[in-house]
This record gives structure tokens, C-alpha cells and sequence, in this order.
């Protein structure tokens, strides 16, 4: 990646922000950009004199054209983030993970850029049967979110033959770790401090998830770019290990010192339409080229709250 000039879609984000870290920590020159409606310009502040950010909406097609003159490869972690929001709101996956998607593409095809890399996610796999859940395992869709994932993954592998482009797909996990700002120990947190008493769980609390520390995940994307060369590449990326979500909400409580907290669940077995009662993906793909996530859940959960609790002035809010 050295004088590599690389573009970070979304690269103000929480994710992205880790991708521009390493890219800079690899000498690569870097291009921000974001439109800062999730992202936060403080996650790239210690990098200002090493970036160039723009601020733009992947679906102004022209600007981000513009933007990518030069770029030889993209990291696409753009996209609407909350899983639930489809729920009410069918559109918004449709227009900033697919059509934000096709725009990002359509850029690269402007200006000839010929590799990509794309956060994905496991909500792809729906409810699968198979645990842990392998990359060729049948893809049935029951959420507009990972619908619409599943999408700008169609579109990417099409876009890679139609133009000669070399992708990598992640499947993520949910990610933890410093600069988090949403997600399930970010709404814990929050609800505590509000209430330290009594803590609201979706579902059952029975519900078993995997978690991946940003740092493990980012070092497991570059893995894959170095190792892997075939022109489409589609990855797992999470940990082996998975938890409940009633031991998470323990750690978190334990971690902010709270005593006798009562768990309000809202039942049933998923915490909402589309929710999966088990995430656990298989990550030997990776594994067996040398990359492995390091940090074990109980760690990456504890220093996750302990982020946020550290952090209010940037991250609650």
C-alpha cells in the first residue's frame, strides 16, 4: 500500500476511521470521504495533515467522480448503518446501500479505479442452518438491510467482470471496539446511565451473538488484500466465539460498576423482525492463511464500554 493512493469511503465512520489509521501506518496516500451524517470528524482529526477529506454524499455521482481522480483502489464502508430503521423506513437501504453502492461504482468505472473493498455484513445469510455459517451457505434474505447488502454485493461481482475490477466482500460481524457509536452496548450503556436500575433487553435475551474487535477485523481486511488474488473474493469476517446477549449486558454492567440491575426483557426469541437469533460465522477461510482476531469477546466488550464511558463528549450523545 505504499504511495498507494487509496480512497476511504465513509472514512469518518467508525470502521472507516481504523481503515484510514492503517492505510496511513502503511505510508498510503489517503483520501476521506464522507458526508459526516454519521460519521465524526474528530475519529480523523490526529490525521488531518495526512488525508485529504471531502465532504460528499456517495449518491452525488459527479463529485465523488471528481474525488476519485487517481485513486487506484476504494474501501466502501459507506452505507445506513441501523438494521432496525428498515423496518419502518423500507427505503433507506434501498437509496445508501444500493443505489449508494451503484454510485460508488460508476465512479470507479469514470475513473478507471480497478480495485474495491466492501463492508458487507452476516444479516446476507438470514436465518442460515449451518453453524458456523460458511461463505457458500444459501442466502435467504429476511431483512431489507441485508437485502440490501446482498445487493451491493451483486452489483460489485457484476461491476468486476463488466470492468475489469479486482473486489473483496467482508461479511461482518458487528464490530466493537474505540470510536463504536451505535449498536447494541452503546444503546446498554446509554439505558444504564439513564436508569442504572433496570436495564430493557429485545427478545428473549437469549439471543447468541459474535462480536469483532475493530482492530482485529481491520488487520484481518489487509490479510485478505495481501494473500488473496483472485478477481472476486468474498470473506467471513468475525471471531469463533459468540455469547448471549443477557452475559454482554453482565460484562457491561459489571465494567460501570452497577449492582442489582433488574433485566426488563421484551420476548420472544429475536429482539426484532429480521433479527437473528444466532450469529456465528465460519472464519477459516482467513484463518487458514494466518489471520486470526486476537481480542476475546469479554476484552473487546470491556474496553468497548469503557470507550464509551471515557468518551461522552464525542460518542454519547
Amino acid at each position: 500500500m505504499k504511495n498507494k493512493k487509496a480512497m476511504v469511503i465513509g472514512g469518518a465512520g467508525f470502521i472507516g476511521s481504523h481503515i484510514v489509521d492503517h492505510l496511513i501506518h502503511l505510508e498510503a496516500d489517503v483520501i476521506v470521504y464522507d458526508n459526516l451524517s454519521t460519521g465524526n470528524p474528530y475519529y480523523i482529526k490526529h490525521q488531518a495533515d495526512k488525508i485529504q477529506f471531502v465532504k460528499g454524499d456517495i449518491l452525488e455521482t459527479a463529485k465523488l467522480t471528481k474525488a476519485m481522480e487517481g485513486v487506484e483502489i476504494v474501501f466502501h464502508l459507506a452505507a445506513n448503518a441501523d438494521v432496525r430503521g428498515g423496518i419502518e423506513n423500507t427505503r433507506i437501504d434501498l437509496e445508501q446501500n444500493v443505489l449508494g453502492t451503484h454510485s460508488v461504482l460508476e465512479a470507479m468505472k469514470n475513473q478507471q479505479v480497478k480495485q474495491i473493498a466492501f463492508s458487507s455484513s452476516a444479516t446476507v445469510y438470514g436465518e442460515p442452518d449451518v453453524f458456523p455459517t460458511p461463505e457458500n451457505c444459501e442466502l435467504i434474505q429476511t431483512s431489507v438491510y441485508g437485502a440490501s447488502k446482498l445487493a451491493g454485493e451483486a452489483y460489485i461481482e457484476a461491476y468486476s467482470e463488466y470492468y475489469d475490477m479486482q473486489s473483496f466482500i467482508f461479511r461482518f460481524v458487528s464490530w466493537i471496539g474505540e470510536r463504536y457509536s451505535h449498536g447494541v452496548i452503546y444503546d446498554f450503556v446509554k439505558k444504564l446511565q439513564n436508569n442504572p436500575h433496570q436495564l430493557e433487553i429485545l427478545g428473549n435475551g437469549n439471543q447468541k451473538k459474535s462480536y469483532l474487535y475493530v482492530k482485529d477485523g481491520v488487520s484481518g481486511i489487509f490479510k485478505a488484500m495481501e494473500v488473496f488474488k483472485e478477481k472476486k473474493n468474498i470473506f467471513n469476517l468475525g471471531h469463533t466465539d459468540y455469547m448471549p446477549v443477557t452475559d454482554l449486558a453482565g460484562i457491561i454492567i459489571d465494567e460501570m460498576g452497577l449492582k442489582n440491575v433488574a433485566f426488563n426483557f421484551t420476548g420472544g426469541e429475536r429482539g426484532w423482525i429480521g433479527d437473528s437469533p444466532l450469529v456465528s460465522l465460519d472464519v477459516r477461510k482467513l484463518n487458514n492463511k494466518g489471520w486470526i482476531a486476537k481480542t476475546g469477546l469479554e476484552e473487546g466488550i470491556r474496553k468497548t464500554t469503557r470507550y464509551l464511558l471515557d468518551n461522552p463528549e464525542t460518542i454519547i450523545r
